[in-house]
This record gives C-alpha cells, structure tokens and sequence, in this order.
C-alpha cells in the first residue's frame, strides 16, 4: 500500500507540472511567505481535470473521484514536500498545516455521478464527488466558520505545550464547528488534555444555501400535459470561502460537492459541500417546425398576417380559434418578450373581464409554453421573503417566492382585486424599479446592524380584474369619458405601471361556439376538436417561443420616428389642467418593447413601421380604456376589427391597418410638430 501512495505522489507531481498546477500553487506560497505571519493552516486550491490525469495514472483518477478527502492527503504530502525542497514558506513547521482543496472541473457524464434528491437511493454516506443541479430557493447571510486551528498540551513539561503545531484540526466536508473545534482532545504524548490557542484560529465565509430540483418548475405551472409523479425535496448546500455570495437567488446552477449529513440536535440533514459551481443557461432551440415555416412562407406578402394566425389559432385546445384573438396576440407578444438581462423590455398584461373562468384557463396554459412560467398560490408571498435559519446558526435566510422563481418568464398572480393595498403598493414599487428590497433587521438575526438586500425582479407579470366582482366593492363614478372603464378600484399609479390593459372582447364568433367547445372538453378533456390543434401543438409552440424570444432586434430609424412622433402627439393630447399629461413616462418604453415583440413573433431582426404601428394601436386601446379617447379616436378593437376566416378577411385587415398607419401619420402630423427638436426634451 505505501508503495502504491508513493507511486500516485509521485505522479501528482508530474500533474501538477504539466498542468500548470505547480506554477500556480508556488505563486500561492510566494503571498504567505511575504506576510512573514504565522499560520495555523495554509490552504491552497488545486484544480483538477479528472479526464487528464485518468489518462497519466488511471489509479490516482479514480482515488480522486472516489475517495477525494484521502486524494487531498496524497497533494498534501507533495505540497509539503515541494515547501520544504524548495523553501516557499518559511513560517511552515508540519504537514498537517497544509489544507488542501480539490476541485474538479468536471466529472465523468454517467449516471452514477448524478446526485438528485428527487431520485432513490440518495447515498449521502459515499464521501465521494457528485455533480447535481437545482434552483436556489434560499439563501442564508455569510456567516464565519473555523477553517483551522492549533492546540497545545495544557501540561507545562510536555514538549508540545507552546511552539508546536503538532495538534491541527481542519474542516473537512461535513463536519460542525464543534467537531473541527472541542475541548476533549488529549495530548498522544502525555494524554493531558488539549486547549485551543486562539491567536491561530483560521476563520473563513459560509454561506447555506437551499436548493430544489428544477422539475418543481413544472408543479408551479397550476396546468400541465406531464402526467407523471415524482418527490420534491429540498436540499442544504455549503459555500465556503470564494465561493461565498457566487449564488444568486431563482438563479439554475450546476454544482459539484461531495455529499455529508449534518447533525442539528435530532435532526439529520443531507447536505452537499460545494466545490465548484456553474451558472446553467437555458439554451432556446434552434428551429421552430415545418408548419411555422409553411405558414410563414404562404403569409410573407404582409408583415401583419402571420402574426394574425397565430393569435387567431393560438390556445385552440382551450378556447375555439377566432375568439379573444387580441388578449391572445398580447399573450403571444409578452411570451416571446421574456429573458434573463438586466434591463430587459418587459410586457406586463392585466386583463378586465368578467369571463374569469376562461381568462384564467387561457392564461394557465400559456404560462406552460416557457420553462418558467409559474402559478403564484394565494397561500404565499409573491415577493421574497425573510426567516431565520433552520440550521441553527440564527442568521437570516432570504426565501424566493414566485416573482423571483419565474425569473426570465411570467408570474401569473390571478385576480388582482384580491390583494390588499400594501400589496399592491409593493407590486407597483417592482413593477417600476424591476427591484425588491428585503429588510434584515440586525436585533432579530444577530447582527450588528440592519440590512438591506436588493433583488432583481426579471420577470413579466399576468393578472385580471373581474369587472362583476370589483363592481360590487365600490361606488362607481358617473363622469366617464368616451370609451373609458371604471376600473377605479386598481390604483391609477398601479394601472400605469402594467404595459398594457385589455378588457376581454367578445368572441366575435357566435357565443355558442365557446359554450359548445367548453361542454365537449368537460366531457373528453383529450379531445382535438379543431384541425389546428393536431398541425400546431403544444410543442410546437413551446419550440416556436423560446426560438423567437432569442432573437436579436434592432429598431429601424422609420419605426423610432413613427413611435417618437406618436408619443410626443399623445403627451400633448393626453393632459389635463390640473395633473398635466396623463401619458406616462414608462408609455415609451412599452411601445418600444411591444414593437420589438411583434418583429419577434414575426421571425424578423428589424423592427418595421407595421410592428410600430401594431404596437401603437395596442397601447392606444389601453390608454383608451384608462383615460378616454383621445385625438386618434380608434375603433374598440383596432387590431382585429372583424373576424379572420379566409384570406379575402385577411387582406381586408391589411387595408384597414393602412389606413390606420395613414390616420396615425395624420394625427402625429397634427399635434406632434418637431418631432426631432421636442424629442431631446421629452
């Protein structure tokens, strides 16, 4: 056996070598040699490709991926020995003061290196390495924890009584504070008992972490076509040191730990040491199916007809086709306006309707079509949330709700009449800053002082007024103007702050029809009742979004100046007296992101005056039913005026919208006068 420990140091140093590893570590040695300052532990980080060095000594390899904390002893002995040869540290007395790392960049692609908590068995006892990945739901405050320490013997005459660095413990995977520092240690000299010597304490970050399989995704939708079962469970990661703070909470990591189970009293929690961590991107596909393309190619004569099918076909195993075909174009254009950047265009919708039970369907089953589209439950907070630490380290731990899980995708929160205001008020305050600020009150957790973290919000949100409801908590006013609701009970502020408002139209198809599809899917929920259902699927669509939300688009200077012109027009024909221009100044970048949205679901990088004008109309009708009409004077529902049932419909909603954009041009001419001098003003 010590023949064969020979052999793999031996060759761990010809790795170390090769790889650039020695260069590294003699640099790290260099820093503490120049501090001149005593340590009770040196720690050095050695990176580890297990696909090179199985190919130098298939032996060490697998030692390093089976049995990594006695591999770490083998890089111990070589450093140490290196030390010495080499004189690197000249404060170093002993081997045990050497703490070594191990980090794999990767593991072996086989199952039995996949560690998933929602799978048996979980065998926490192999302190080997695993990879495994999940969501990070919670996360704890960095808190410090004793890396090293150094005891001496407490009898005077013992040799190892001062000055030695014979006794020294080091944290090892799994372990608690109290089993790297107690006070029951004996001296294997004279078997008095040992005491710690504080000036040697070695302190390093933690941070705990709790993670959650990314199928739980899947269980937040409130509406799924996966009919299969499985167990979600949590589960307790350790961030140590450099990798304190890599996380960030909602966010999809791939980690590489080896699994322990730590004792908190009589509870025993499985838990993972983290030793490296990787950020997952979701990666869209890079097609959409033949059908999309066929229906693209027979509708490339206009920039507006493909985009008209789609919203006409869409959801056909929910509602018949025809029918809400503009709140289903909003749904289409808020899908595809979804990413993870900072600083996004995000398309928010709230819908009036009295229709609850359908919208709520509708909606349900559009959040499916995104990996992240998540059903908030009334049960919990939309927003994150604070709690003290379960592991008994009495810090504060930061918990993700829905906005935050549904990062990159849609929050659906339901019926907005049934929050209370300071609810509201909250949504309102991250709807305009796309931030939310957790308080950590310092007397609470332990702390010195309060805290503040702020989190981004990166999601778009989806939620309905039920009109017969919200009409019977209030008084409604009389004073309307032409085309305005009464949606009075919904915050004006909050109102603004959303992209857009749709009021639920009426099918323009007979009312039978929605009543005939309902009755026939409460009978047989698996029924195709239309053909195109079976030529563009769930699937089909799901493919078809993430493939359009990774577009790339650029607004052309037609398109800006179409959008400019009608924003400076309607910031002087929307005001009043009293309050001034009831446009809103987040009223630009809406327009902006609807433009960009309908280039995208028309499968094009170059937003065109048609997409501003499709995107202009829908903000239009919003501001409509917000404040009145206004100057324009639109018909109620300007972008599907009549209903689309062959390509004779089609090509009379192409002449209509050109002489929408020819009325736009006109009334932008009218009341929107420089427009490049006014716009640097604005």
């Amino acid at each position: 056996m010590h023949h064969e420990i020979q052999k793999m140091r031996e060759i761990a140093l010809v790795y170390l070598d090769r790889s650039g590893g020695l260069q590294k570590f003699v640099h790290d040695c260099k820093k503490y040699n120049d501090s001149k300052q005593s340590y009770a532990v040196y720690r050095f980080i050695i990176s580890i490709n297990p696909s090179d060095i199985a190919e130098l000594d298939a032996t060490l390899g697998n030692y390093i991926l089976h049995n990594p904390i006695q591999a770490a002893q083998i890089f111990q002995s070589v450093c140490f020995i290196a030390i010495k040869t080499l004189s690197l540290i000249e404060q170093l007395q002993t081997e045990a003061q050497i703490s070594i790392l191990l980090k794999p960049t990767h593991l072996p692609p086989l199952p039995s290196y996949v560690l998933s908590l929602s799978a048996f068995p979980f065998n926490h006892t192999s302190q080997r390495f695993y990879m495994s990945e999940g969501i990070a739901i919670a996360m704890g405050m960095v808190t410090k924890y004793t890396q090293g320490a150094r005891f001496l013997c407490t009898e005077e005459t013992c040799p190892f009584s001062e000055g030695s660095f014979r006794y020294i413990r080091v944290h090892l995977p799994g372990a608690t504070e109290s089993a790297t520092v107690r006070n029951d240690f004996v001296c294997s000299l004279c078997s008095s008992p040992l005491q710690e010597d504080m000036k040697f304490r070695v302190l390093g970050d933690k941070q705990i972490v709790e993670m959650i399989d990314a199928k739980v995704l899947n269980a937040l939708k409130g509406y799924s076509n996966d009919k299969s079962h499985f167990r979600i469970q949590t589960f307790t990661v350790f961030l140590r040191d450099e990798l304190a703070n890599k996380m960030k909470i909602g966010n999809h990591y791939k980690i590489i730990g080896i699994p322990a189970c730590v004792q908190n009293g009589l509870q025993a929690t499985a838990c993972i040491e983290v030793n490296s961590v990787q950020l997952c991107k979701p990666n869209g596909p890079s097609f959409v199916s033949d059908n999309f393309k066929y229906l693209l190619s027979l509708t490339s004569s206009s920039c507006w007809r493909f985009t008209a099918i789609l919203a006409n076909i869409f959801a056909s195993q929910v509602v018949p086709p025809g029918t809400y075909n503009t709140l289903k174009l909003a749904i289409l254009l808020s899908l595809v306006q979804t990413c993870e950047k900072e600083n996004a265009d995000y398309l928010d919708l709230l819908i009036v309707t009295s229709d609850t039970l359908v919208i709520d369907r509708l909606l349900n089953y559009s959040i499916c079509l995104l990996p992240r589209g998540i059903r908030h439950p009334p049960s919990s907070e939309i927003f994150p949330s604070v709690s003290k630490d379960k592991h008994g380290t009495g810090s504060a731990s930061i918990h993700a709700c829905s906005a935050v899980l549904a990062k990159g995708g849609i929050c659906y929160i339901g019926d907005l009449s049934s929050y209370k205001k300071d609810k509201l008020e909250l949504l309102q305050s991250v709807l305009e800053s796309r931030t939310t600020t957790v308080f950590i009150p310092g007397k609470k957790y332990g702390e010195e002082a309060d805290q503040q973290v702020t989190i981004s919000v990166q999601t778009n949100f989806w939620s309905f007024v039920d009109v017969d409801s919200s009409s019977k908590k209030h008084i409604q006013k009389d004073n309307f103007l032409i085309g305005q609701m009464d949606v009075s009970l919904i915050p004006p502020n909050l109102l603004d702050v959303f992209g857009l408002l749709i009021y639920r139209e009426f099918p323009s198809c007979q009312p039978s029809s929605l009543v005939h599809h309902i009755l026939k899917k409460a009978i047989n929920p698996e029924a195709m009742l239309y053909k195109v259902s079976q030529q563009f699927r769930m699937q089909d669509y799901e493919e078809f979004i993430l493939f359009a939300k990774n577009l790339h688009v650029e607004l052309s200077s037609e398109a800006e100046n179409l959008i400019q012109g009608y924003y400076l027009a309607s910031r002087r024909v929307r005001r009043d007296s009293i309050h001034g221009s009831t446009l809103s100044a987040s009223a630009l970048k809406i327009l902006i992101s609807l433009s960009k949205a309908h280039t995208k679901l028309s499968l094009r990088k170059k937003v065109l005056e048609e997409d501003a004008l499709i995107a202009i109309l829908l903000l239009e009708s919003s501001l409509t039913l917000k404040h009145g009409k206004s100057a324009l004077c639109i018909a109620p529902n300007p972008v599907f005026p009549f209903d689309l049932s062959d390509e004779n419909s089609l090509q009379q909603r192409d002449s209509y919208l050109m002489q929408c954009h020819h009325q736009l041009l006109k009334f932008i001419g009218a009341y929107g006068p420089g427009i490049h001098t006014n716009a640097n003003e604005e």
